[in-house]
């Protein structure tokens, strides 16, 4: 089964690529609607502006062909914003409609300075697994991984929450429900763990 990695302009594609390849995992890049309706599995990678992010992938008319896929129980995998703008609403720069395929939010970290937490979260940090899902399949808990984002998401359903991370308080670093799988922190970046998450989705 291919997997295919959403081109929208607003991700690192070609480490995601890179990262799959190193596994064995050739990916296509692509960037349309009929493109996404004939993937088997799909990648949706992001870094940026959840505002500018959403509105491109609708400009794009990518949304549909994404929410289409994710609901015939093909695999998906939601990278850093890919992530975000699966749930209903963020609110960066203001108050944005997202994807709506998760009921919940995507807000701001409100952290305290005074014990040395800034926002963005850069860098690596730990995994706490709360569920068993097929993408930790193969990882200890609390493996590091790399993350680089200001916003997290809350879900109003706490059973699809995969892991937990600790900055200041607990935030989801991960979601799972039946073939969609999301990360707010990069696979591709975090060396033998992350690439061991990428088999696991390739896996299924």
């Amino acid at each position: 089964m291919s997997i295919a990695i959403i081109d929208y302009g607003m991700a690192n594609l070609r480490s995601v690529q890179k990262a799959l390849a190193e596994i064995g995992k050739p990916a296509d890049i692509i960037s349309t609607p009929a493109e996404i309706a004939q993937s088997d599995k799909i990648v949706l990678p992001g870094v940026g502006a959840f505002r500018d992010a959403i509105a491109t992938l609708r400009h794009k008319k990518l949304a549909d062909p994404i929410i289409a896929h994710i609901r015939a129980g093909k695999p998906f995998l939601g990278i850093c914003l890919g992530l975000q703008m699966l749930f209903d609403v963020g609110y960066e720069d203001g108050e944005h409609r997202g994807l709506g395929v998760i009921p919940g939010k995507c807000i701001r970290f409100d952290v305290d300075e005074k014990f040395g937490l800034k926002v963005p979260h850069m860098g690596w940090n730990q995994l706490t697994a709360v569920a068993k899902t097929p993408l930790l399949r193969g990882v200890a808990d609390g493996a590091g991984v790399y993350f680089v984002h200001s916003y997290h998401v809350v879900p109003d359903d706490e059973s699809i929450i995969a892991t937990t991370t600790d900055y200041g308080r607990p935030f989801v670093s991960s979601i799972w429900r039946d073939n969609l799988l999301a990360t707010q922190f990069h696979p591709e970046k975090s060396q033998k763990v992350g690439l061991q998450m990428l088999a696991n989705f390739a896996a299924m």
